[in-house]
């Protein structure tokens, strides 16, 4: 049976920061030239994250020696990082602020803005006074809310649905399908920030636990759980609604990261994903804001812009975010 440290996440969680990197940089360059990426499937990146999530994270939970460790290192995979954009872009961003730095560090939105995001409520306080046109700052950052909702959540789905309750794959189903009602309801009332909560966000999430519950079956039958999959988006399509497709993006990633194994050395030289994902909707929203993609060659400013992205991902990585681990 296939060894299930032999995989493709990292590979997997560079393709998907990409996408969603792509995605902002079409919507928010403001160039006409660039457009075209906003066809970037940024929403089912996310979801690919969070059916990723579902897999690796109840694993290190079944693997850590206890709950106090598990949190550990969930937490010291994310909040340090985290913390560092949250207070890079207070001070750094003042450098394009319309205000005085005076102005800027003198008004109160500016620790608004550091309580609030450093306790992951970003929507409490999205922007700095001056910045980007008081738009938000880095609204790639809701997703992390969901995340650590994730890391306490899966210590309780393990208590309710772990390996020892022979009930655990039907219950699990069970909260699937109770997720998507919720997302389902909220989203016919066009209420999508509500919709893409934790209740909601669960459905993407719960394919990837129980990807990983039933790991060896799976792997069995991956070819045709693939083909059932893909066939069964077109009921979701046709119908209007989410019902298979959060199921089916969890077995399509899982399917990718367990097939294809000259991709099992990618993240070989670091896990930079982390790092891409958190900085590139600042930088992205920096390079417009100083009118680099309308005064220059804007896809030449888009690799440069790229390549910004890349760099601080790698940095970030080796120089701070390795130390905690």
């Amino acid at each position: 049976m296939q060894d299930i440290t032999k995989n493709n996440f990292d590979f997997i969680r560079v393709l998907l920061a990409f996408i969603v990197f792509l995605g902002h940089l079409g919507t928010l360059s403001n160039s006409p030239d660039l457009k075209i990426f906003e066809y970037s499937p940024i929403e089912i990146a996310v979801f690919g994250f969070f059916a990723v999530s579902g897999f690796l994270i109840a694993r290190s939970y079944e693997r850590s020696s206890s709950l106090k460790s598990y949190l550990k290192k969930r937490i010291r995979r994310i909040v340090p990082a985290y913390l560092l954009v949250i207070f890079l872009c207070a001070i750094l961003l003042s450098l394009v602020s319309t205000y005085s730095f005076t102005e800027y560090f003198s008004n109160t939105q500016v620790y608004k803005y550091l309580f609030w995001n450093s306790l992951f409520l970003n929507f409490k306080a999205p922007w700095l006074p001056g910045v980007f046109g008081n738009q938000a700052v880095n609204g790639a950052l809701w997703t992390l809310k969901i995340e650590m909702c994730y890391y306490f959540a899966v210590p309780l789905l393990f208590l309710l649905f772990g390996k020892k309750n022979k009930y655990r794959n039907i219950s699990l189903i069970i909260l699937y399908f109770l997720s998507l009602i919720y997302l389902n309801y909220f989203e016919s009332l066009n209420k999508i920030s509500l919709a893409k909560q934790l209740p909601g966000t669960l459905s993407y999430f719960i394919p990837g636990m129980l990807i990983y519950f039933n790991f060896d079956k799976f792997i069995k039958h991956k070819n045709i759980i693939f083909i059932i999959a893909l066939a069964t988006v077109w009921i979701d399509l046709y119908l209007n609604i989410q019902l298979f497709s959060p199921m089916m993006i969890g077995v399509i990633v899982m399917y990718i990261a367990y097939s294809f194994k000259f991709l099992n050395n990618f993240g070989k030289y670091g896990d930079f994903t982390y790092g891409i994902y958190i900085f590139h909707f600042p930088i992205i929203r920096t390079f417009q804001t100083l009118g680099l993609f309308e005064d220059y060659n804007p896809f030449v400013m888009a690799l440069v812009c790229m390549l910004v992205v890349i760099a601080v991902g790698v940095s970030s990585w080796h120089f701070y975010e390795k130390r905690f681990l």
